[in-house]
């Protein structure tokens, strides 16, 4: 660019300054006609050809041009899931056009940007960008190829079509100019398409025990909510991780819910549980939930039976406050907006073989300019146990929290559960470039089961 300055002098003649002057025009209008394309409905990236106009800077004295262009859209992941995020690159292949003079144009002049639009099942658009990067384009030479980038966050399943859509070369040459493009015939044709699925979210199946004991043969009333509408329910016991002879079925209602008496007579049941499917599933599971049997064996003769107890508390949560002020960002750069969690403390007092599991799902983030997406937050979460603890805490992974939400931390079943446990979380929120600026809100729902 320093050559480029330094040929632009005052004493140039109106002659050679009018044939700059087309050269940069030619290099507008060719970038400009460089889009996306792509067969209506391909199952697979393929290279296409579609119509595109241009309107070069008036300066270049150039009328605008109708072309055909060259191009392909490929992607980085086609089978996401709802709440990745998928790279998008737009590659023009063939240009519309050659370089119409017999001056040389320089390397790297051109930066091109645009927009890919989306359809499908996740109706939108994406704002791809590239490098100010360009090989030499000697005289009356072919125009090279050259590439554009974007992202786009998954946000319901399904197959979604990515076609070209308007776009803008900026050169930098001499003078800084624009040329607009437009997709001659709206929609352009399909270049590429995914297919994304359901992030599977969190397990929110529970269960209650109408009482906590009982003697051999008694039935214990066992309450289930959030299971799957209609699905076969297996109530069964459990002594620590095995399960014991103690065991019926349910089907839950078309709420998920169920009510069912389950008679306790192994004396090694420690616990119940409750799950769909033909054998226990973490994932489509709920308990244990701590129950007693009270062996009521007769005594031997001139004995004394010495009872204590311990009483068995509660699972509780709580946190340091609610309310998280994350960085601010630029708008036209976007980027992370960054905070912490509020410090949230769990506290297991039950004394049974469950163990617990803490998620979270966030709203969108509202603000003046609309909405930034649910799945643009991600976290990092981490945990520590107080020392002591039966159980020790696992945090969850790092990645997208969404409307489909994400744990934060867990503590595995096991013979004896409980203790004191710390949680926290480094959370980002991915902004667009071109968020409208003002104060953007999401509510994070945190979820102890």
């Amino acid at each position: 660019m320093a050559t480029a300055t330094q040929r632009s002098t005052p004493r140039r003649s109106a002659g050679r300054r009018r044939r700059w002057t087309a050269a940069l025009g030619a290099v507008a209008l060719v970038a400009g006609t460089a889009a996306l394309a792509g067969p209506a409905h391909a199952l697979a990236s393929a290279p296409v050809d579609f119509a595109t106009h241009c309107v070069p800077p008036p300066i270049a004295g150039i009328p605008p041009i109708d072309g055909t262009t060259t191009a392909q859209i490929t992607v980085d992941n086609a089978a996401p899931k709802v709440g990745d995020t998928v790279t998008v690159t737009y590659t023009v292949t063939k240009p519309a056009a050659s370089n119409p003079v017999d001056i040389a144009l320089p390397a790297d002049i051109m930066t091109p940007s645009g927009k890919v639009t989306l359809g499908g099942a996740q109706p939108g658009s994406v704002t791809v960008t590239g490098p100010k990067k360009n090989p030499p384009v000697p005289g009356k030479g072919a125009f090279p190829s050259f590439s554009m980038t974007g992202t786009f966050t998954v946000t319901a399943p399904g197959s979604i079509t990515l076609s070209p859509g308007d776009y803008n070369i900026h050169t930098s040459y001499i003078m800084e100019l624009d040329t607009p493009c437009t997709v001659t015939n709206p929609p352009a044709p399909v270049s590429e398409t995914v297919v994304a699925t359901d992030q599977p979210g969190a397990n929110e199946r529970s269960i209650q025990l109408a009482t906590a004991s009982g003697k051999p043969g008694d039935q214990v009333t066992v309450t289930g909510a959030k299971f799957t509408p209609l699905a076969d329910i297996t109530v069964v016991g459990r002594a620590g991780a095995a399960e014991t002879a103690d065991r019926t079925t349910v089907k839950a209602d078309a709420a998920g819910g169920f009510t069912s008496g389950l008679k306790v007579n192994d004396k090694a049941t420690t616990g119940i549980v409750a799950y769909e499917g033909a054998a226990w599933s973490p994932d489509k599971g709920a308990g244990p939930a701590a129950y007693t049997v009270i062996d009521d064996t007769p005594l031997p003769a001139n004995s004394q039976k010495l009872n204590s107890s311990v009483a068995a508390g509660t699972l509780s949560m709580s946190q340091a406050g609610d309310t998280v002020d994350l960085s601010a960002v630029d708008f036209g750069t976007g980027g992370a907006s960054t905070g912490d969690l509020k410090t949230v403390t769990v506290k297991d007092f039950r004394g049974g073989p469950a163990g617990w599991s803490l998620t979270g799902k966030v709203t969108d983030f509202t603000g003046p300019g609309g909405k930034i997406d649910a799945g643009k937050l991600g976290w990092t979460p981490a945990c520590t146990t107080k020392q002591g603890s039966p159980s020790t805490c696992v945090a969850g992974s790092a990645g997208s929290v969404g409307t489909a939400g994400a744990t934060l931390a867990s503590t595995p079943n096991g013979a004896l559960t409980g203790g004191e446990f710390t949680l926290n979380a480094k959370v980002t929120l991915n902004v667009p470039a071109y968020t409208a600026p003002g104060a953007y809100s999401g509510v994070l729902t945190l979820t102890l089961t």
